[in-house]
């Protein structure tokens, strides 16, 4: 049998549930965001888009001589994936979905924060240094750390972000001027947490633009990287009632009931299950 379209999303669709079965650590990000982007273009090689990711890391370890200090290597990254291969947030057409596809964005040399984040992440990591993605929302950034020396930086505007005043300050222009400044803003993300925050952009655009079926889709990309995740089962079940997919919502809402580990989520997706099946009955 000849390769199509349909075979060629059912190999990606098993790559990416190869990495939901992986600790955290194991999951190659920028490798992972591909997979995802080429969901939307199955007939398009990752070849090329491969080659790029190790042409940056090549790149970034060209242009760094030894343990620099951590401005040296802020620097650098931005170097390499600015001034060399001219990337930049997307300020213009920022709700547009091209820039949370990864494949996209590295046609396009520009996209959302996250998207230009999972970039210098690979790059970062490929030279082994300390660098981490960080639960800020509204505006995705990244920590650098060097013999005790931190830096966060903003991968959107390829600049540091020089202190607490500054991040509150960032803070109150994505969710109102009420906001404040939390510890848990700066805690560090994982690998799997970035990739479903990849995907929450695009699938809540598609929302807002009542493409209720795409956004699902996008929701099962998520749950293949997070199989055990409660609150996207829910989402599903949720997407799929207002589709009336009754049979696929009450999957989801078993799911919820298999793996939420708080009561008020357990009740809630109990009386959705009970709902349906009277429906169904």
């Amino acid at each position: 049998m000849g390769w199509s379209p349909a075979s060629g999303r059912q190999e990606l669709e098993a790559q990416l549930r190869r990495y939901g079965g992986l600790e955290d650590a194991a999951i190659d990000l920028a490798d992972a965001a591909l997979l995802l982007a080429a969901l939307d273009r199955p007939r398009v090689s990752l070849a090329r888009y491969r080659h790029h990711l190790e042409e940056l890391a090549r790149d970034a370890a060209a242009e760094e001589a030894g343990d620099a200090a951590l401005d040296r290597r802020i620097g650098t990254l931005n170097e390499t994936l600015r001034g060399r291969h001219g990337y930049e947030g997307d300020e213009l057409t920022y709700d547009d979905l091209q820039n949370a596809n990864l494949m996209r964005v590295i046609d396009r040399r520009k996209g959302l924060p996250v998207a230009l984040a999972i970039l210098y992440l690979h790059t970062a990591r490929a030279q082994g240094w300390a660098i981490e993605g960080l639960n800020f929302p509204g505006h995705f950034l990244l920590r650098l750390e060097l013999d005790g020396e931190r830096a966060i930086l903003d991968p959107f505007h390829g600049r540091t972000v020089p202190g607490t005043p500054a991040l509150r300050e960032l803070l109150k222009t994505s969710l109102g001027e009420e906001a404040e400044l939390r510890p848990h803003h700066t805690a560090p993300v994982g690998n799997r947490d970035i990739l479903l925050r990849l995907q929450n952009n695009i699938k809540l655009r598609l929302v807002e633009q009542q493409r209720p079926q795409e956004a699902l889709e996008i929701l099962d990309s998520m749950l293949m990287l997070a199989p055990r995740d409660a609150a996207l089962w829910r989402e599903a079940g949720m997407l799929h009632g207002h589709l009336e997919n009754l049979r696929a919502a009450l999957l989801a809402f078993e799911q919820v009931l298999d793996l939420a580990d708080v009561e008020p989520l357990r009740h809630e997706a109990a009386g959705f299950i009970q709902k349906i099946r009277a429906r169904l009955n």
